[in-house]
């Protein structure tokens, strides 16, 4: 089980934005934000570092914030309408599209309904929803 996932960004609001945008369509919402650091977790009470899933901060070793070759993370969504919804929100605050919504494959709808957005650092993420099979 992942507890949470640390992101590295060079302008911490600007990708801010984006994740404000992506996290709400998905039933998150930002928790914290102090110095360079915010944090995300999901609607409710708490807005300690404890309840984030997901931090965004420049890299500790000072370097610049650069995306990993093969890394993604994926954001689950309660239905393929928050998938497209996460979608659009990310390509207006500043995302850009790396696979548009449906399902995967697509021939199949294999019950796997995803779309993904690259940050504004370069950052690959993945909104999906389990769809059941038609």
């Amino acid at each position: 089980m992942i507890g949470y996932v640390t992101i590295g960004v060079a302008d911490s609001e600007a990708s801010g934005r984006f994740y404000d945008a992506v996290m709400t369509a998905i039933g998150s919402e930002r928790k914290l934000a102090g110095g360079s650091w915010i944090g995300y977790g999901v609607v409710g009470p708490g807005k300690d570092i404890t309840d984030c899933h997901t931090a965004l901060c420049p890299p500790f070793d000072g370097e610049a914030a650069r995306p990993g070759n093969g890394i993604m993370i994926g954001y689950q969504a309660q239905s393929p309408e928050q998938v497209k919804a996460a979608h659009a929100a990310g390509l207006n605050a500043g995302g850009s599209c790396e696979g548009k919504p449906g399902f995967r494959p697509a021939e199949a709808q294999s019950g796997f309904y995803g779309a993904y957005l690259r940050d504004p650092v370069g950052n690959k993420i993945s909104i999906f929803a389990g769809v059941p099979a038609v």
